[in-house]
């Protein structure tokens, strides 16, 4: 079974992440595969990228979080930022179809993409001050371009779950749809796309990339104090906490 399912239809490639059984989320390889096909597809009019089974994506992977390899992580760690620079600097225009959960670094996938539409029943939302890490790579940062710094406070420091249509609503996706409407949504606003000029509309991306790229020194910032933080307390027992299905005891705060 492939990692990365890449399917063309017309001039839309469809970039598909296919592992259901861990909710889509990458390892280092599969992120590899996956920028090689964003990249790939630079010659078709429009890319879309989903999920397969009953969620979009999970974010990273790693086996485990509680006993974590430094160089194994910080590898995990840049290679996310290389997923989202590759959609962010593709010419072509990149949809999420966000076809599921939506979650952690799956999350900022969503963000990092041009435009999203999704079905219903999918949610959004960060885990990683949950668990024992951070969204520097957009949740923190570049969200706030969507909903406004407050809102991406709250759901970078809460970690709770939107609905889609919530989502929808306060600017952070584009449109939602019935579950089984979603490839004929997408298709409907590629279609559209695809009847604008290629030329222009590489340059209307390139251009609207201003305040993705004015967050790049956030990234690589957020990126160095994760590294630092790698086999810390916190992201011990955020990581414990979570294989195990119990509420975290964070240490890190000290007592009045």
């Amino acid at each position: 079974m492939a990692d990365i399912e890449v399917e063309q239809k017309g001039e839309v490639t469809w970039i598909r992440l296919n592992r259901p059984e861990r909710m889509n989320s990458y390892d280092a390889n599969m992120a590899k595969d996956l920028i090689t096909a964003v990249r790939n597809a630079s010659g078709s009019g429009v890319i879309v990228l989903t999920g397969t089974g009953k969620a979009f994506c999970a974010g990273g992977y790693l086996a485990n979080l509680s006993n974590p390899n430094q160089e194994e992580l910080r590898s995990m760690f840049y290679g996310s930022l290389d997923v989202y620079e590759s959609i962010r600097t593709s010419p072509r225009p990149v949809i999420a179809a966000v076809n599921g959960a939506a979650a952690g670094g799956g999350n900022e996938l969503v963000v990092a993409c041009d435009l999203a539409i999704a079905v219903e029943s999918a949610t959004f939302g960060q885990t990683g001050v949950k668990i024992g890490s951070a969204p520097v790579l957009g949740g923190t940062n570049f969200l706030t371009m969507n909903i406004g710094e407050k809102k991406a406070k709250e759901v970078a420091f809460m970690c709770r779950r939107y609905k889609a249509q919530e989502a929808c609503d306060m600017g952070w996706i584009n449109a939602v749809v019935a579950d089984d409407k979603l490839e004929e949504e997408v298709t409907n606003w590629a279609d559209e796309l695809l009847r604008m000029s290629p030329r222009y509309l590489e340059i209307a991306k390139v251009s609207s990339n201003l305040w993705w790229n004015h967050a790049r020194d956030s990234y690589l910032s957020g990126l160095g104090m994760l590294i630092q933080a790698i086999g810390s307390e916190d992201m011990i027992e955020g990581a414990s906490a979570f294989m195990e299905k119990r509420r975290p005891h964070f240490k890190g705060r000290k007592k009045p």
